[in-house]
């Protein structure tokens, strides 16, 4: 049990964004707290395998812990199959681990079983004296490791709007020409918009769209254009994985999207009238930053 909940916080580290796009997306703390709540909540998971694996204050306090995590895990996963269905992979290991919401439901239930006999039949272990300084310990321990193994650092966002080198035109031609599945709008050609490049099969791609999922979400009047490169049928688990239904898309194969995005997956652009001003990474992706540079003419 202790090992599972190790296992869990760890494979949520890296990468650790998808965990915190799940707060933005609830509604919980926003761009800015999100990353600390999700460390939190993998500090909590550490924690509770620490305390289960040494046995320490089992009836008192551990056991009680699970149980109340294990509810609120489950709470949560029924509001995900009540508004999304059983679709895309619930993160409850991260990408380590691809659960469908059902079957990590199933898992934390199975959990919770064992927690009752836990709790009927086992007492722990006796540290006497020693034992509050142990809690202690993997109190410490477990909140900051999320924090030491995978650090917030917001200077980026403000760094990459401010650099105008290596402007370019985008050949939107060559996208209105050679596009399948859909036609891109002619309006791309004209104003400010967010065009992104991605590979159907890259996990980092689809950490970007479902950023970009989220900032569109808060912010419908941002033009985003995601330009998708790969086979057909990869769009349906494409779109099931990251829900980016609400944003327009076309597919680009071949030489022609190779020639537009470049090597390097995603290549996220900010257009301003077919040029590009800015490329930044998923990472760099701010909803606050674009809409300053949005206003600014």
């Amino acid at each position: 049990m202790g090992l599972i909940f190790i296992y869990s916080g760890y494979t949520k580290l890296n990468p650790i964004e998808p965990f915190e796009y799940t707060f933005v997306d609830l509604g919980i703390g926003g761009w800015r707290l999100a990353p600390f709540i999700a460390r939190f909540i993998i500090g909590l998971e550490f924690f509770i395998g620490f305390l289960l694996i040494s046995s320490i204050f089992i009836k008192r306090f551990t056991v009680k812990l699970t149980v109340v995590s294990l509810i609120i895990f489950c709470v949560y996963l029924i509001f995900i199959l009540n508004s999304n269905g059983n679709n895309g992979n619930c993160g409850c290991f991260g990408n380590a681990i691809v659960m469908t919401p059902l079957q990590a439901l199933i898992k934390n239930i199975v959990m919770l079983v064992f927690c009752y006999f836990i709790y009927k039949y086992y007492n722990g272990l006796s540290y006497q004296k020693i034992g509050k300084w142990i809690f202690g310990v993997f109190f410490i321990t477990a909140f900051a490791m999320p924090h030491i193994l995978n650090y917030v650092d917001f200077n980026y966002s403000e760094a990459y709007l401010t650099k105008k080198e290596n402007q370019f035109k985008l050949e939107l031609d060559s996208v209105y020409s050679n596009a399948i599945i859909r036609k891109p709008p002619k309006s791309l050609v004209f104003g400010k918009h967010v065009i992104a490049f991605m590979s159907m099969s890259c996990p980092h791609c689809r950490i970007a769209a479902k950023k970009l999922r989220l900032i569109k979400k808060q912010n419908s009047s941002i033009s985003i254009y995601l330009i998708l490169n790969g086979d057909y049928k990869k769009i349906k688990p494409f779109f099931e994985d990251t829900k980016a239904n609400n944003i327009d898309y076309c597919i680009l194969n071949g030489k022609n999207f190779v020639y537009l995005a470049g090597l390097t997956m995603p290549a996220i652009y900010l257009i301003n009238n077919s040029i590009v001003e800015n490329r930044v990474d998923y990472i760099q992706l701010d909803q606050f930053e674009i809409e300053k540079w949005l206003e600014n003419q």
